[in-house]
């Protein structure tokens, strides 16, 4: 029986997407609920897998090709595959693929495979194909990039490789996330009026709590470890609830504002900054806020997070200091009015009671549109977050 395989149904904010990788090809066996499509968007790549055991008898939209929602993509062969007669014999070159891949001297590649061969220059007629009939999957060309030495010509790849003095450029087109982020920080630093204030916090006694009571909290919560992000976002939740202009939101003419504190967490992954969204944090305790983040960010190197994960939020707080940033100014995620900067705890000489102390400290810097938060509300808030990190027991008496 052959069914149709369409592309997700997209968001509303979402128009449409772009064909990322074939996991399969037609005439390869695939079982149900396997992967055989990466579909990439502005947001979230989505994949779609096999709706039953079978094969892809032909594929429509080709890598890099343009699709919308619920777009037949490719049409699947129920049952094929898996026995001796697959029942794809639609591509041209499969017959002659099938008779004698190496009768003419050339090698039988897949689209996907030329396309990778050309862009990290390995020669396809030194790469073993694994495909049915002989043809030279991409996951080929994948082993052979990566080999020790090409079989092909080493001498030739060596010197047109490591050539003294050569000037190497390599141009690859830019990802669709890659895009949409270049234009949400072009337009946020353009349509807002983004100021940015700064202060720091001693870390000793955050250090000090995680380090007394670590064990005990990853034994009562069953292996969640304690981290600092957790005490952030609480403080974030309390200092957000006292200054009500940095959880809305600018709508048009209108100012929104949110009677709840769903924050935003900055998680770098492979193809880029995405921004998953606790929502409710308000109502979170730290085993919780530090469960969810630890998923949010395995998710996201492995691009499974949903766009309705990243949709939304109130405030959002970014940390550049697991990457040793010691100060920076973040940059607005609109239509919020603030983001919350972390940085790298170091330790420094500062004036306590007169007598010089070595304490961690950490610079913290709140960027926020100036054109509905003024910079006495802003500088509280930031003043709030330090206060309640620096005694945490503020936190539980809300104080």
């Amino acid at each position: 029986m052959t069914i149709e395989i369409k592309a997700p149904t997209f968001p509303e904010s979402v128009q449409d997407g772009t064909v990322a990788t074939w996991h399969k090809q037609p005439g390869e066996a695939v079982s149900r609920d396997e992967l055989i499509v990466d579909i990439e968007t502005d947001k979230v790549v989505l994949e779609v897998v096999a709706p039953a055991d079978g094969a892809l008898s032909e594929i429509i939209k080709g890598e890099g090709d343009t699709v919308l929602s619920n777009e037949v993509i490719a049409k699947f062969e129920e049952g094929a595959g898996a026995g001796a007669a697959p029942a794809e014999e639609k591509p041209a070159e499969a017959p002659a693929a099938e008779a004698a891949p190496a009768a003419e001297g050339e090698k039988i590649a897949m689209p996907s495979a030329k396309k990778m061969a050309a862009e990290k220059g390995v020669d396809l007629a030194g790469v073993e194909g694994s495909g049915k009939g002989g043809r030279v999957l991409k996951e080929d060309v994948m082993k052979a990039g990566t080999a020790p030495a090409a079989a092909a010509a080493p001498a030739a790849a060596a010197e047109a490789a490591v050539a003294p003095g050569a000037r190497v450029e390599k141009r690859v087109p830019m990802t669709r996330m890659r895009k949409r982020i270049a234009e949400r920080l072009l337009d946020a630093s353009q349509s807002t009026a983004m100021l940015t204030t700064f202060n720091e916090v001693n870390m000793k006694p955050v250090m000090d709590l995680r380090k007394n009571y670590k064990d005990l909290f990853e034994k009562k919560h069953n292996g969640t470890r304690l981290g600092f992000m957790g005490f952030f976002v609480k403080a974030a939740v309390e200092a957000l609830k006292r200054y009500s202009a940095v959880n809305a939101s600018i709508d048009g003419n209108d100012i929104v504002y949110h009677g709840y504190q769903d924050i935003g967490v900055a998680v770098s992954s492979p193809k880029g900054l995405v921004v998953p969204v606790l929502r409710n944090a308000e109502n979170m305790g730290l085993a919780d806020i530090e469960n969810s983040i630890r998923d949010m960010g395995v998710r996201a190197r492995d691009g499974k997070l949903t766009i309705e994960e990243m949709t939304g939020g109130t405030f959002t707080i970014t940390n550049g200091g697991v990457f040793g940033s010691l100060l920076s100014t973040p940059i607005l995620n609109p239509p919020q009015t603030a983001i919350l900067g972390m940085h790298k705890i170091q330790e420094r000489p500062m004036a306590v009671d007169g007598k010089v102390e070595i304490l961690p400290m950490m610079y913290l810097a709140l960027s926020y549109d100036h054109r509905l938060i003024d910079g006495k509300e802003a500088v509280g808030f930031l003043v709030a977050i330090k206060e309640m990190i620096e005694d945490p027991a503020r936190i539980l008496l809300e104080v």
